[in-house]
């Protein structure tokens, strides 16, 4: 089983920067890590979630909603089994709950939302204006 552990969030005022880390323990074989998508996603109250960045399969191609784009990017450190988001420019409509989330990519679905199975606990993420 693997495990998703995330870390970084908290309060910060509107033009600030935050980053966030995912930390990756538990059954990640060899070539987990070529096989996995990752990604990024937020929820506020009362809105759907949102999946705001996306790395795929041994970083190949890195994808982010418009919502974050050029403001946001998302990194994977293999060797330290670590996520990342690195967030600036926030605005108060970044305000959320942060998870991250594995899943095996594959031909149909790629690594779109049905991909993701494995789940962190979240961060919160809360920017002031």
């Amino acid at each position: 089983q693997v495990r998703l552990v995330e870390s970084g969030g908290g309060s910060v005022q509107a033009g600030g920067s935050l980053r966030l880390s995912c930390a990756i323990s538990g059954n990640t074989y060899s070539s987990w890590y070529s096989t996995y998508c990752m990604a990024w996603f937020r929820q506020a109250p009362g809105k759907e979630r949102e999946r705001v960045a996306t790395i795929y399969p041994s970083g190949s191609n890195t994808v982010y909603s418009d919502s974050v784009k050029g403001r946001f990017t998302i990194s994977r450190d293999n060797a330290q089994n670590t996520l990342y988001l690195q967030m600036t420019g926030l605005k108060p409509e970044d305000t959320a709950m942060y998870y991250c989330a594995a899943g095996r990519f594959s031909i149909g679905v790629s690594c779109l939302p049905p991909a993701y199975n494995v789940w962190g606990q979240g961060t919160q993420v809360t920017v002031s204006s």
